[in-house]
């Protein structure tokens, strides 16, 4: 694979949610990720992860056997970092530890990717990503004003907090190993992640600007200006002009010349500039205000499903979209002007390229033929 970490090689310890979307990023960033699946198959690959597999090859084995520890630390041996998304102690328990993969490779980086984290009360506790942003205060400010919170999809635990915060921990530990020839862990928590992309919130709250109430601060929905709006024919319109010289130009657009627009920063009379908002909106269909408001300085946008997104102009024009296999899926980002990723290859059954994978590692013929033999390791 072309790209930045072209030459970097990664054992994934194949999981579910944030460990496969960090090994995606590191695989479409050029990275060589090689998928450690269970011998017959990994359920995650039938429920929504089949893009967030690709790039990647795969070997599969019984990692609960002493050999398939075996194979899985001498893979280590010759790659650059390793991962996995176990229950603290599980790895340990395997023989594929932090401690054991470092014996043998001291330049290894051991990324470690848990809800709550290696240590601490809650360490050894089940969850998924709904129960860490609640404990991380996040859950908490999403929603409406006198209703529950909202869950965001999974995108603040298992992939904002979770696997960006394990593949940039990674990558800041493998260029501590390149100058020092020393690896470590990486204990990336999705409850510390989650808390870690609250700290504007924290700081606002410091100098009283957001109040425990949802829907009610500048960037949860409480202002008029910073929402969404249902149209005319029943879609939704996101506005978002913070700065006064956009809001000016949202006015003007909307022609919203009512006094009642002039304190734009008067939380006391947002709730009357709402209702009288919306009001403007509901006379458009969105084709209408996408005419009006789309490339100006209103700071307006659509709200498009996930079919729309993939056919907005603007996403077409960037490539924001490609197709693997018969998936429409978002392509590798950021961009790179020097060395830009390939196109991704789409994602393969486990076991795929277990003999090739083996024999590229130094596994002789007749030790991949004695482990294939007795259901070590399995070839799809």
């Amino acid at each position: 694979m072309a790209g930045p970490l072209e030459g970097i090689r990664i054992i994934e310890l194949a999981g579910i949610g944030p460990g496969p979307f960090a090994g995606m990023m590191l695989a479409d960033m050029g990275a060589e990720v090689i998928r450690v699946d269970r011998a017959g198959g990994n359920w995650g690959a039938t429920f929504g992860h089949a893009t967030m597999f690709r790039n990647r090859r795969s070997i599969a084995l019984d990692l609960k056997s002493p050999e398939g520890a075996e194979t899985v630390l001498r893979l280590a041996e010759q790659a650059d970092a390793m991962f996995e998304g176990f229950r603290p102690g599980v790895a340990e328990r395997l023989g594929v530890g932090p401690d054991e993969a470092l014996a043998r490779n001291p330049a290894l980086v051991y990324g470690r990717m848990t809800g709550w984290g290696q240590d601490g009360p809650l360490a050894q506790a089940a969850g998924h990503d709904m129960n860490y942003i609640a404990l991380s205060g996040a859950l908490h400010a999403i929603g409406e004003t006198g209703r529950g919170p909202v869950p965001p999809l999974n995108l603040v635990g298992d992939f904002g907090g979770g696997a960006m915060f394990l593949a940039f921990g990674m990558l800041a530990g493998l260029l501590q190993a390149r100058s020092t020839g020393v690896g470590q862990v990486v204990d990336a928590a999705m409850v510390d992640g989650a808390s870690a992309l609250m700290h504007m919130f924290f700081a606002m709250k410091a100098q009283g600007l957001m109040k425990p109430e949802r829907g009610s601060n500048l960037l949860d929905g409480g202002a008029p200006f910073y929402t969404t709006y249902e149209t005319a024919d029943h879609e939704w319109v996101a506005l978002g002009p913070i700065e006064p010289q956009f809001y000016a130009e949202l006015r003007e657009k909307l022609q919203l010349d009512d006094p009642l627009f002039d304190n734009q920063m008067d939380a006391s009379q947002w709730p009357e500039q709402r209702a009288r908002l919306a009001e403007v909106i509901a006379g458009h269909t969105r084709d209408e205000l996408d005419e009006l408001l789309a490339g100006t300085d209103a700071c307006y946008a659509p709200v498009l499903d996930l079919e729309e997104a993939a056919a907005h102009p603007h996403n077409v024009a960037r490539g924001v979209h490609i197709e693997v296999d018969g998936i429409v899926q978002p392509a590798p980002v950021p961009r790179f002007s020097v060395t830009p990723p390939d196109t991704p290859t789409p994602s393969v059954s486990a076991g795929a390229h277990t003999r090739e994978v083996l024999e590229g590692f130094g596994f002789a013929d007749d030790e991949v033929a004695d482990l294939l033999a007795r259901g070590i390791v399995t070839q799809d």
